[in-house]
């Protein structure tokens, strides 16, 4: 393993702290709730029991977080989503049964804070059928994961070149677009976005 590989794999802080917190703030009494805006949306890898189109508000999806593993690798950084403060997100509010929730949260920690990135918050959700308190993974303006802003030819780069052990980011930010549009989702930033990939050229 390359020095660079080994340094993107190092985490960022100990992530076994921010599961303990978030634990107690759930505190186990109740069914889980997680809210989704990326590929969580499309494979989430937890059982639930019901899932329902939401939206917060004061956060936004954001195709601003550096991926040096899933879906680019040290030398050739790819992107996946983040939720950055301001604006708002549509998005998928699932329902995790009480009795799975606590396997679901170690599922959830060894696929998004295995480096311990994110910042989880409880956000208030709004649904048809009322508001919801939810999990989420946000992104700090401050970690050395955020990309700060991006060029359009920085994005058609990434777009062309970045792939990681989960494939490109093209495919990544691909497959969430369409399940957005499925859910009858638009999201006007991210499809100006796919508008730089190398295959539209032509259009």
């Amino acid at each position: 393993m390359s020095e660079l590989t080994t340094t993107a794999l190092r985490p960022y802080r100990d992530p076994a702290p921010l599961l303990e917190r978030t634990r107690r703030e759930w505190g186990g009494r109740s069914d889980l709730w997680v809210f989704a805006y990326g590929s969580l949306i499309w494979r989430p890898e937890f059982g639930f029991a019901e899932q329902r189109p939401a939206r917060v508000h004061g956060w936004h999806r954001a195709l601003k977080m550096w991926s040096r593993i899933n879906r680019g690798t040290p030398e050739c950084p790819g992107l996946v989503f983040g939720m950055l403060s301001g604006g708002s997100c549509q998005g998928v509010a699932f329902r995790i049964p009480q009795r799975e929730a606590d396997v679901a949260l170690e599922r959830l920690w060894r696929r998004e804070m295995m480096t311990a990135v994110y910042e989880p918050r409880w956000l208030p959700c709004r649904t048809h059928h009322g508001t919801v308190s939810a999990l989420a993974f946000t992104l700090s303006r401050r970690s050395p994961s955020h990309t700060g802003q991006l060029s359009e030819e920085d994005y058609r780069r990434i777009f062309a070149q970045a792939c990681g052990q989960f494939g490109t980011t093209l495919d990544y930010v691909q497959q969430t677009h369409e399940q957005l549009l499925k859910l009858g989702i638009h999201d006007r930033s991210l499809s100006r976005l796919l508008r730089l990939a190398p295959r539209n050229d032509l259009d």
